[in-house]
């Protein structure tokens, strides 16, 4: 087809890492093909350029398929077979084969030794220079038809394309799935995920910067439970514990429209109990305000001890059973009240978009359309941090690049 009209073999829609991937796949299995990235935007590659504070989170070491699969709460157990074509393993050895030098960090986050997303960046443009692949910014694709021939043709901000296989990797974006769901795509209702909650609580007001390495989190009148890392914030409470909560209450949470009773248990029962006895037993003349006698964070408890209305000048052998019994309520199950959400505007992620059953996910194929393909955050699939929702995006685009490169080979 000729590029100067506009008239491509395969053109891929979203200039982020989905896209990227599976063009330049195609055009390795593919020589002289010719394809164009078509790209809203100034730039291309913005996420992928901004993501982990400009680091790049590439991947995880998690390479078993299965454990890989669970860090996905839309599209778990879909993922399984995809990650057995491309995981893990095979984004390091793809990056590393071409220059990049990854490194993994101890809570198994990969990123590029020079701790720079530009690496990331200039290897995938690098490659799409490489295999002539075409890479057109400012063209904001409107409509999208199928005509007679089943070619695609598209109406863009700037210019009309067509083209013989069409690839969607546009991320979250509303537009774009009010467009394919004109094709008839089904599509799952999209929501934010990955959030942090809006606390307004004067028992960790000015606690901002507070980390406390395992916290137990419920959402009260739900099944939903997290553990992990929390850190409280100036608007509220954030942190591994608090964005996998998140994550996996996506849909119920904007059900609830942001707002329900957070239970925090600081420590276990068991624990906050032994604490409250061994301290009036080991330490009857100190003064309960000054500071617990275990690992714990002194403004925090500090914070909670002002909350009861104990005095400063309280000792522990003089604490009422009912101020042991209410400071034993508060460490162990603290209930706040969450009114909104915060969204890390570098770290969006949808729940929602495209529903996989209409897809073929062997090779990120339409059920419908032969000729279309999709892949990345377009797609109902989202991730926990740590490189996950990148994977996907490697791990569908490698697959569908393969799969539009079948149409070329002889036979």
């Amino acid at each position: 087809m000729n590029t100067e009209s506009g008239h491509f073999e395969a053109i891929f829609i979203g200039g982020g890492a989905a896209s990227f991937f599976a063009a330049i796949r195609l055009a390795e299995l593919v020589p002289g093909i010719n394809c164009a990235i078509l790209e809203k935007g100034k730039t291309v590659l913005n996420k992928v350029r901004i993501s982990g504070g400009g680091r790049c989170n590439v991947t995880n070491t998690i390479t078993d398929p299965r454990e890989l699969s669970e860090n996905y709460p839309r599209g778990q157990k879909s993922l399984i077979g995809p990650f057995n074509r491309f995981g893990s393993r095979d984004t390091v050895e793809w990056f590393e084969r071409r220059g990049v030098e990854l490194k993994a960090e101890a809570d198994g986050r990969v990123f590029p030794v020079s701790d720079n997303s530009q690496s990331i960046v200039d290897c995938l443009m690098d490659e799409v220079k490489k295999y002539g692949i075409a890479v057109i910014t400012g063209e904001n694709v409107k409509k999208i038809r199928r005509l007679n021939d089943g070619t695609w043709d598209l109406q863009a901000s700037q210019n009309q394309y067509r083209c013989k296989q069409l690839f969607v990797g546009s991320g979250s974006s509303p537009a774009m799935w009010a467009v394919l769901r004109g094709l008839g795509l089904p599509m799952v209702e999209p929501h934010p995920s990955l959030f942090t909650f809006n606390i307004n609580d004067p028992r960790i007001k000015g606690l901002q910067g507070i980390s406390l390495p395992v916290v137990e989190l419920k959402i009260s009148g739900t099944p939903l439970k997290s553990t992990g890392p929390l850190l409280i914030t100036h608007w509220g409470l954030s942190g591994p514990a608090i964005l996998k909560l998140s994550a996996w209450g996506a849909r119920q949470l904007a059900e609830m429209n942001y707002r329900f009773e957070l239970v925090v248990k600081w420590m276990s029962a068991e624990n906050a109990q032994n604490l409250i006895e061994d301290s009036r037993a080991m330490h009857p003349s100190e003064k309960v305000y000054k500071k617990p006698f275990v690992a714990f964070p002194v403004r925090l408890w500090r914070s909670l001890v002002a909350y009861l209305r104990i005095s400063e000048e309280t000792r522990w052998a003089d604490l009422s059973k009912k101020h042991m019994n209410a400071l034993g309520e508060q460490l162990s199950n603290c209930r706040l009240k969450v009114d909104g959400k915060s969204t890390f505007k570098e770290e969006f992620v949808t729940a929602g978009g495209v529903n996989l059953k209409a897809l073929d996910l062997r090779e990120f194929r339409s059920v419908d359309y032969p000729n279309l393909f999709l892949a990345g955050e377009v797609l109902n699939i989202d991730a926990l941090t740590g490189g996950f929702n990148f994977q996907a995006a490697w791990s569908g685009g490698w697959i569908a690049g393969s799969s539009m490169s079948k149409a070329h080979r002889p036979g």
